[in-house]
């Protein structure tokens, strides 16, 4: 018996570590994919063809998974669906990933990251201009919101106008003496102009990914079959992504990919980063929510940084690390305010008050009543008590006639 139980605790235990196991080897294959395609970006690949294979092997892994899972409850293609799923494609593949790759180039991969995190501020701030959410300031969670947003927007702003002096790390400091070289004063106003328009081009591609989280959120209401819809838009955006290339590189040189970083590159973000995070992630987010997924993302910046600092002798800045701060501390900010708002919609979903009908055809409605209130329902044989160990808790009948009555009312 002993040994049983312990067996049971053990796999209960396992149970619960499965999502923070989940969501932290998640964080890992994120990291991987932006120190993997910053390589490949460094050796001369065009950002607009990864964009391409990158899509197109998301595509060929998800597909699969749509047409055998949601064969039976995949909805009926619309015009109006499809021209939400084109808009779409335009979001995400095309405008967030071609942006992402550009400023990832300009930048650094922990310096993309830190700004990845604007991501929920930005979706609150759409949410709030396209009435999906509500602003209230004298509710706790909402001022929440809105200051995470302000000092998100702040941490930004600091990471993008101030680079500062760079912080050396125990373990690069003895890579960066051997590989110290003179910069003179035009490169290095090269390189803060670099930076600045890497920077835009982050901001732009983070815009883009929140106005596709809340068009996706209205496009599911419509197409409610969610593989389905990632296969399509990984598609569509791939026949977009083709188009966009052709019109922005004329060397048909750039389309070769061999056996290479290059390949790498692109099947590991198409594969793992658009398949394999996509079905992880919504794992997760049905038996935690979405908070709880959302508020590991501030992990893979730490663990990009580490990767970048060994394998890209990246440098850190103190304006990128202030900024960090500024954004992670937002970012919970907002998460918290969220959190709350959905415990909130919980407990008023659990007080609505359960209806059931009696023998006689009378409605009863669980309530609860205090003393003075009880007596006078028991006084006009309304009230029967269930519980009189604690008879607060009691039935209120009311007639069917009468309960018809105010059920019209209310409508």
């Amino acid at each position: 018996m002993a040994v049983q139980q312990k067996q049971q605790q053990g796999s209960s235990m396992m149970q619960k570590c499965k999502p923070y196991l989940a969501m932290i080897s998640l964080q890992f294959g994120y990291a991987g994919m932006n120190v993997i395609t910053k390589v490949s970006l460094n050796h001369g690949m065009s950002h607009y063809v990864l964009v391409v294979y990158r899509h197109a092997f998301a595509t060929l892994s998800i597909a699969p998974f749509a047409l055998v899972l949601e064969r039976k409850v995949r909805p009926r293609m619309s015009f109006w669906v499809f021209l939400q799923i084109f808009v779409l494609a335009l979001l995400g593949p095309v405008i967030d990933q071609n942006f992402y790759y550009a400023g990832l180039k300009f930048t650094s991969p922990t310096f993309s990251c830190a700004m990845s995190n604007m991501l929920p501020a930005m979706t609150f701030v759409m949410a709030v201009i396209f009435r999906m959410e509500k602003v209230n300031l004298k509710r706790a969670r909402c001022v929440a919101k809105v200051v995470g947003t302000l000092v998100t927007v702040a941490g930004a702003m600091l990471m993008t106008l101030y680079k500062g002096r760079a912080v050396e790390m125990i373990w690069t400091k003895h890579m960066h003496l051997h590989g110290a070289h003179q910069v003179d004063a035009a490169a290095a106003a090269a390189a803060d102009k670099d930076w600045l328009r890497g920077s835009i081009f982050l901001i732009i591609a983070t815009l883009a990914w929140a106005s596709l989280f809340i068009l996706q959120a209205a496009t599911l209401k419509r197409y409610d079959a969610p593989l389905s819809l990632t296969t399509l838009i990984c598609f569509v955006g791939t026949l977009q992504a083709i188009v966009v290339t052709f019109v922005m590189e004329h060397r048909t040189s750039v389309w070769k990919i061999g056996f290479d970083m290059n390949l790498l590159a692109a099947a590991y973000a198409g594969i793992v980063t658009s398949s394999i995070a996509y079905y992880v992630q919504g794992l997760v987010m049905q038996s935690r929510g979405p908070v709880f997924a959302s508020a590991f993302s501030p992990l893979m910046m730490i663990i990009v940084a580490i990767m970048g600092s060994f394998i890209l002798a990246e440098n850190i800045y103190l304006g990128g690390i202030i900024g960090s701060v500024l954004i992670v501390a937002g970012l919970y900010s907002v998460l918290w305010g969220k959190h709350k708002e959905n415990v909130e919609k919980k407990e008023a979903e659990a007080m609505e008050i359960p209806v059931a009908i009696n023998g006689n055809g009378r409605i009863m409605d669980i309530v609860e009543l205090d003393e003075v209130q009880l007596e006078k329902a028991q006084a006009n044989g309304k009230a029967v008590v269930h519980d009189h160990a604690a008879a607060a808790v009691v039935a209120v009948t009311v007639p069917a006639e009468e309960a018809r009555m105010q059920g019209k009312d209310e409508a």
